[in-house]
């Protein structure tokens, strides 16, 4: 079977910034969906142990009143790690928006709180397979002109969102967005999940190294675009 009609886990992070090596977890959410229909859900309120910049309070809701009552951050972090590595495991793909933020926002995280890597916890394994609809859509339709918001895209593709920027809201409309493109583009679908995930490896790089050219041809001969993905490990998160 195709697996954007198998088993899918949405995962979403709402937090503090837009750095992920700086950026503290606020919520998060892992939905799971099979052939786009939610069967389960884990969500989580952290104390970030900082204050939230009114402007991230602007975008999901979430005050330094309200955060204080949530769990401690490494708790929700390694319980967050888990939950996702026991679905690489088993094979079961983790959809995420832009993955590369919030998967390197955890990982920082992670490493901030003294608690074990992704990969640790997968034995050296890469955090696999990851299917990020931010990534596939920027690759199967180059050329559209417009937003990559969540919000745009998943308008593009005849997606609901309801409650954009709620991690749970947001999880969901992200595992059904990639069942939409998957629908739309017939190659994506046939891909399987490890393959997918290797192609979005090379798309990332490409566009990156692509961009990171343009910009040295403007005239910034030092401009380097970093086109890791789905996660690039920090050396020395913010403390």
């Amino acid at each position: 079977m195709a697996w954007h009609t198998e088993l899918l886990i949405g995962f979403d992070l709402e937090t503090t910034g837009t750095d992920p090596a700086r950026a503290r977890i606020v919520t998060g959410a892992v939905i799971e969906i099979g052939d786009g229909r939610p069967l389960g859900r884990k969500e989580w309120l952290a104390d970030p142990g900082v204050p939230i910049p009114p402007e991230a309070t602007a975008v999901h809701g979430i005050s330094d009143a309200r955060a204080a009552t949530g769990r401690p951050a490494d708790e929700v972090a390694d319980a967050m790690a888990s939950v996702l590595c026991d679905a690489w495991r088993t094979g079961t793909p983790v959809v995420a928006y832009n993955a590369t933020f919030d998967l390197t926002l955890l990982a920082a995280e992670l490493r901030r709180h003294g608690l074990p890597s992704l990969r640790d916890r997968l034995d050296g394994a890469d955090p696999s397979p990851v299917i990020d609809p931010y990534t596939i859509d920027r690759t199967v339709d180059r050329y559209r002109r417009g937003k990559r918001t969540l919000e745009a895209v998943c308008a593009e593709y005849g997606v609901p969102l309801e409650g954009a920027h709620d991690a749970a809201a947001d999880a969901l409309a992200a595992a059904r967005l990639a069942c939409a493109i998957a629908a739309r583009h017939p190659k994506v679908a046939a891909l399987p999940a490890a393959e997918l995930h290797r192609r979005q490896i090379r798309w990332s790089a490409h566009r990156a190294a692509d961009f990171q050219a343009y910009l040295r041809r403007q005239g910034d001969a030092t401009a380097v675009t970093d086109g890791r993905w789905p996660l690039r490990e920090l050396a020395d998160p913010a403390a």
